[in-house]
């Protein structure tokens, strides 16, 4: 019988085995190691600058919703500064035309109590022995205003026409320009959307009766104060927040209302 020839076994690879073993060691402790000094790391910064960027934001936000009120703070302090409205009118010329009325040749430009100039001057011709200025006094109460408004009981002041007893109100110059804050109130910036938002609600309810009524305006005063023209004399208008309207008598050119010379005036 023959005999089974034995087939040696092979030892088993030991060195193999714990090479094997140290490979996978190692990547395992070259994965730990790039988790604990890469991956978590850029996710914390990434997590930080997330949180930054939403501060930021928050703050953008923020400083934005303050600047809405402080544009708003200013327009209610330029309303609230002006308690009565004036201007100057001086006749420079008068003449006859063909059918033998008198044509008047007048300079207006608003000013402040003290004098000064405001705006531009505006050279108008008006027929007439007479001129007649048009203002409106607003005044607000609650249902027009946001509760705790600086502008509660508080009055705006508007000139609105020049005409005569020979020129229709409609047929005569506007003086403040509808739907934009006159040039007293006005500033060299460009007007902020809270500004020109609230003159157009200001001048809605100066143009509609109804909206008058509808937000509570108690009073809407308009009324035309007048004075007999004379050549080469200065008329001086006064508006205040009452809703009284003056001219005082005239003045010759370079002495204000009260007679007393200005000495920043243009001798005549």
């Amino acid at each position: 019988m023959a005999e089974t020839p034995v087939v040696p076994r092979r030892p088993f690879p030991v060195r193999s085995f714990i090479w094997s073993i140290a490979l996978v060691s190692a990547g395992s402790g070259g994965l730990y190691l790039a988790w604990d000094l890469v991956i978590q790391p850029r996710k914390q910064m990434e997590g930080l600058l997330r949180e930054k960027d939403e501060k930021i934001a928050a703050q953008v936000t923020k400083i934005g919703e303050l600047e809405k009120e402080k544009a708003k703070l200013q327009t209610y302090l330029k309303l609230l500064k002006y308690t009565e409205r004036r201007a100057r009118i001086e006749v420079l010329h008068q003449e006859k035309d063909g059918e033998g009325r008198l044509i008047n040749t007048l300079r207006f430009r608003e000013i402040q109590p003290d004098g000064t100039p405001i705006g531009q001057t505006r050279d108008l011709q008006l027929a007439g022995e007479e001129i007649y200025i048009d203002t409106l006094v607003i005044k607000f109460e609650d249902h027009f205003i946001e509760h705790g408004d600086p502008l509660k009981g508080k009055a705006l002041l508007l000139f609105r026409r020049i005409f005569s007893n020979k020129v229709a109100p409609d047929e005569g110059y506007k003086l403040d320009k509808e739907y934009e804050a006159p040039e007293v109130f006005a500033v060299r910036t460009a007007p902020t959307e809270f500004e020109r938002e609230l003159w157009k609600k200001f001048w809605d309810v100066a143009n509609d009766e109804a909206l008058q009524k509808k937000h509570g305006v108690r009073a809407a005063h308009g009324q035309a104060a007048y004075s007999r023209l004379q050549p080469n004399k200065v008329y001086h208008l006064i508006l205040r927040s009452t809703g009284e309207t003056i001219i005082p008598p005239p003045t010759d050119p370079g002495r204000p209302a009260s007679g007393r010379p200005r000495e920043d005036a243009a001798q005549p």
